[in-house]
């Protein structure tokens, strides 16, 4: 007999010892270890352990009734949005859908980095209905849980047309993509329209707010602040420890913190798309806010984009959106033909300091020049701008129009 043989057999005999210890009837039974309260999670949220071809996995649901709000925004609200309310934001790819075809998806990620070794841990979706607002939340317990909470998902958002994120289509997406690969699934995003509202939003808020995080926006638009939140960079730690040691306790917030970005999702929802769709009913009252808006209308809707600047130069700005907005405005109504309301604006930039004076002496250069054949004038507006800005290009300017001028007094 080789030496691995006689390894083999002793193993063998050693392992027939210990079943006939405890296979007697006298046989001490096995120590328990007692469980303390709040190990599953299922003790502590509503929910169910789901049971699929892949495995198991736990689910939770929640639903905020009609009646309800979140902030500025009713939850009854929802459910009677317009059918066209994404069609402008989403430039056209979503034409037509009824909000309850649409599923608001967030997810909390073991990490930031994205790749083959990030999981979305807990995936949430929720969705518009008669009776409320349905948040869905399917949650892994351990990594072996994954491929059967993929397979899930992809059942739920079977019966939707439209997935809407915020940063999910940098992020959420791609990550929920690569762990479909990984798990040799094929994901169900192909034939979803995305719209992912980040977009829309900075349009609207980033000259007004210093972020326009989600969580930011809750407190500012929605009116929204959270009690005892979990700070998104903790949740991957609090699920590491959770898988550690198997204390559910430590992961209801990360659930808390999922739910609520959803449902703010779907808020926000109701505000964004509507300013792209009907700006004069966006109730939008903020100057930034209307500049925002008119730069994304002002290549296709340049007489809106018009109105919206002037409407937010007379609700008032801070010097530095005035000018550029006021210099905005000059340029449209240029470009739209109407000299005269254009040439007060430039007038109007060229009587106190501001970094676009310079600027508009040269347009009002221009006016005088090739439209009024003022030449004495242009040559003025050409030399006020130089004093305050030098110009390869004004000097050129100011040398032609020098030179026009000698020669009509030759002729004269």
């Amino acid at each position: 007999m080789g030496p691995i043989q006689e390894q083999l057999a002793a193993l063998r005999r050693r392992i027939a010892r210990i079943d006939l210890k405890y296979a007697g009837p006298n046989a001490a039974p096995l120590p328990v270890r007692p469980q303390r309260p709040g190990r599953f999670i299922e003790e502590l949220m509503s929910g169910e352990v789901v049971r699929t071809s892949h495995g198991e996995h736990f689910e939770a649901e929640k639903l905020w009734e009609r009646h309800r709000r979140h902030g500025s925004v009713g939850i009854s609200d929802l459910a009677d949005l317009p059918e066209d309310l994404l069609d402008a934001l989403s430039g056209g790819a979503i034409a037509r859908s009824v909000p309850s075809k649409w599923a608001f998806l967030d997810t909390e990620t073991t990490g930031l980095a994205g790749g083959t070794g990030t999981y979305a841990f807990l995936i949430g979706v929720g969705s518009i209905e008669a009776a409320g607002f349905r948040l869905r939340q399917f949650f892994m317990r351990d990594y072996g849980e994954e491929a059967s909470v993929l397979a899930r998902l992809a059942e739920h958002l079977a019966q939707f047309e439209v997935i809407i994120t915020y940063n999910g289509k940098a992020y959420d997406q791609p990550l929920l993509e690569t762990r479909f690969r990984m798990a040799r699934a094929r994901h169900p995003f192909e034939r979803l329209e995305h719209l992912d509202l980040l977009f829309g939003a900075r349009r609207l808020w980033k000259l007004r707010l210093d972020s326009c995080r989600l969580v930011d926006l809750e407190q500012q638009i929605l009116g929204v602040e959270r009690q005892g939140d979990l700070p998104g960079a903790m949740i991957p730690y609090y699920y590491f420890d959770y898988v550690r040691t198997q204390q559910a306790l430590r992961i209801v917030p990360i659930f808390h913190h999922n739910a609520m970005d959803i449902l703010s999702l779907a808020c926000l929802t109701a505000i964004v798309p509507l300013a792209f769709r009907s700006p004069e009913q966006s109730g939008l009252r903020h100057g930034a806010d209307l500049i925002g808006l008119a730069r994304w209308l002002k290549p296709e809707r340049p007489d809106d984009a018009l109105r919206l600047l002037h409407q937010a130069v007379n609700l008032g700005l801070p010097d530095a959106l005035l000018f550029p907005a006021l210099w905005e405005t000059g340029l449209m109504e240029k470009r739209l033909g109407r000299a005269d309301q254009a040439l007060a604006i430039f007038r109007e930039l060229t009587e106190c300091r501001n970094p676009f004076r310079a600027r508009a002496f040269e347009e009002l250069a221009k006016h005088f020049e090739h439209h009024s054949r003022d030449f004495p004038k242009a040559l003025e507006m050409t030399r006020q701008g130089l004093a305050l800005e030098e110009s390869p290009q004004m000097r050129r300017r100011e040398a032609r129009l020098s030179a026009r001028i000698a020669r009509l007094s030759v002729r004269s």
